[in-house]
């Protein structure tokens, strides 16, 4: 043992220093032992949902249409984008001789709208006008106003092409063409107690109305759809500043832009008649200013 010891205690002394002389002198070793392994880690790539897009579907029994095309919109927007596609030109036509051969049925057309678009419309709601809009072309086609129903639905999960909403509008067929008498004379007395009323002021070129104003325009609309022979009364008034072939011609102008107002919002320019009754209706004094701005109106009503 005595004569093995010096070679051992030599092993143990070689091995030491060498693992000295491996740590001191070789930093690469040193960082190598102290940092870290890295991890890189790479961004989640969030995915981007499809556009939203609905048919033109409708089915009724043995009829049923089903084309992948519809009516398109851009964004907080209800005119409807033009050209419409061959297909959907095809399964409109078809619709027409359905109900032009079913003249009990009805189609009810949904526009649909999301909360954060804007509303230029006329209607209670951006779904309303598309539908309405839509409406009106299939009117021109060929279908029977008193067989169409119009109505908005607010629908969020709808997700933009760019800028473009495709086919936000659904519909369905149902019973019922002939709304009952008795609905449409409640609906036209209550246009008549209490109709839509705008005020000017001097140099206005907008209108801008309220949400009571654009349900009193829904109704009016439905009211001139329902019913084949009805129109409807816009009537402009002014207070009696200047001469009354003056105040004539301004209210008739009043009168005129409230109109245009109306067919840019989907009811028909043949069923709107304006005119001018000047400064000879007055509903207030016009001693006063606040008189004569009560005067100053224009008002849409039944005749």
């Amino acid at each position: 043992m005595s004569r093995n010891f010096p070679y051992l205690l030599g092993m143990i002394i070689t091995i030491a220093t060498g693992t000295f002389l491996y740590f001191s002198l070789c930093s690469d070793c040193q960082l190598a032992a102290a940092e870290p392994e890295k991890v890189i880690e790479e961004d989640a790539v969030v995915a981007t949902p499809d556009p939203t897009s609905f048919p033109f579907a409708v089915a009724d029994g043995d009829f049923e249409l089903n084309v992948n095309d519809n009516f398109n919109f851009d964004l907080s927007n209800y005119g409807i984008l033009v050209p419409l596609t061959e297909n959907l030109k095809g399964g409109i036509s078809n619709l027409v001789n359905f109900l032009k051969e079913n003249q009990t049925k009805v189609i009810n057309i949904t526009g649909l709208y999301r909360s954060d678009e804007e509303n230029p419309s006329a209607f209670p709601n951006l779904g309303l006008a598309r539908a309405t809009a839509v409406k009106n072309y299939l009117v021109e086609q060929g279908i029977s106003s008193a067989q169409t129903n119009t109505f908005g639905k607010l629908m969020e999960n709808l997700i933009p092409d760019g800028n473009t909403l495709r086919g936000p509008v659904t519909f369905n067929l149902s019973e019922g063409a002939n709304v009952e008498n008795e609905d449409l004379k409640a609906l036209y007395d209550e246009i008549k107690a209490n109709p839509l009323v705008l005020y000017f002021n001097t140099g206005e070129a907008a209108i801008n109305l309220s949400l009571e104003q654009r349900q009193k325009v829904a109704k009016i609309a439905r009211y001139l759809d329902k019913v084949p022979d009805a129109g409807c009364d816009v009537i402009g008034h002014t207070d009696n500043t200047g001469s009354r072939a003056t105040n004539l011609a301004l209210g008739k102008e009043r009168a005129d832009f409230a109109k245009s107002y109306l067919v840019r919002n989907g009811i028909t320019a043949e069923k709107i008649n304006s005119l001018s009754k000047g400064p000879d209706a007055p509903i207030a004094s016009n001693g006063t200013e606040e008189g004569r701005s009560k005067n100053r109106r224009t008002v849409i009503t039944l005749h």
